[in-house]
């Protein structure tokens, strides 16, 4: 399949590091947690933690850590939509298409649940035809952007005239949970609110990306190392130190059995600098540039930020080397696929 465009999308309000650090100390919760829990927050939040920035689908950052379970699934519902429909629409604007046009919309996210799916209320603001065929995927976590475009490439193999949109959208601040574990803390210093769009058709019409050799990495007895648990009806990150490391074995697997060459360009799943890191140092490759620069301007956005660095790769047009395309997450999974750069 081919893409026609990719934009991003993240909520208005933007905060520093400094900033969610000054607005942490104010909150009823971090009063009752640990001095060393405290202190590991102000250290990850005030040091180099490769963020800048982090943008939060609400002005009150005061209250984020501290929301009851009723509160944070209400802003799941009322934002994931709203954000996946700022990115869909930027999209279509890029690529020049209806909303209308659409025949079918994938949509991935993990950070809140919908019955029906964000998919349904996406189509409904967007006025999407009532035909169009709507699929959501959740439970992936972080990874879940490069299956949710697997997906949308089976449905063009039967549908090759068709033109569909891909959505990866995380309400993260929805997801935030405070406690005296070290993953748990790590998690609400590293994560921000984001939602990526592609647009995708069958046939190339003009000079554009092909997507293929997807492949995927199931390591199903490292499952706890990074999973969604349920505490009070909240969800809460469960996030072992052993994450940097094992995503990089993993993506070097991958890497290992992809025919993508040497030169390729890698946009990567930020994770964190950590993660990073490991992942450079593992694949033996140049600066992840991209992934970097989406790490500094959102933070770990989770299924968006993979393709947030896609973006900037492709806002280079001179360079047409092909892009090898990597994200990783909660199963343990990891995943990968390859464009291509054509002409038709």
């Amino acid at each position: 399949m081919f893409l026609q465009s990719i934009s991003h999308a993240v909520p208005t309000p933007v905060f520093t590091q400094a900033e969610c650090w000054e607005a942490l100390q104010g909150a009823p919760i971090f009063r009752q947690l640990k001095i060393r829990s405290q202190a590991m927050l102000e250290k990850i939040l005030l040091g180099q933690s490769g963020i800048v920035t982090r943008h939060f689908a609400t002005n009150q950052i005061e209250a984020l850590f501290s929301r009851d379970a009723e509160s944070l699934n209400k802003s799941f519902e009322a934002e994931a939509p709203r954000l996946a429909g700022a990115a869909l629409k930027k999209a279509l604007v890029k690529a020049g298409i209806a909303a209308g046009a659409l025949d079918a919309l994938f949509i991935c996210t993990c950070s809140g649940y919908l019955c029906p799916g964000v998919s349904s209320y996406v189509a409904e603001h967007l006025e999407l035809s009532p035909y169009t065929y709507l699929q959501d995927i959740v439970g992936l976590g972080c990874g879940a952007a490069i299956p949710t475009l697997r997906s949308a490439q089976g449905f063009l193999n039967t549908h090759p005239e068709a033109t569909v949109a891909c959505i990866a959208v995380e309400i993260c601040s929805a997801a935030f949970y405070l406690d005296d574990d070290p993953g748990v803390l790590i998690s609400a210093s590293l994560f921000g609110d984001a939602a990526s769009a592609s647009i995708w058709s069958g046939q190339s019409n003009s000079e554009s990306y092909r997507i293929e050799n997807f492949d995927t990495l199931h390591l199903p007895e490292s499952r706890e190392s990074l999973r969604f648990t349920n505490r009070g009806g909240k969800l809460r990150n469960q996030l072992h130190r052993s994450v940097p490391a094992l995503a990089a074995r993993a993506v070097k697997t991958l890497r290992a059995r992809s025919s993508v060459p040497d030169s390729a360009r890698i946009a990567a799943h930020v994770g964190g600098r950590d993660v990073l890191l490991a992942l450079e140092a593992s694949l033996g490759c140049p600066r992840l540039d991209a992934s970097w620069e989406a790490l500094a301007q959102y933070g770990n956005t989770s299924s968006p930020s993979a393709l947030i660095a896609l973006e900037k790769i492709l806002e280079d047009t001179s360079n047409a080397e092909p892009i090898w395309l990597t994200s990783f997450g909660a199963g343990f999974a990891a995943h990968a696929c390859q464009l291509t750069r054509t002409i038709a």
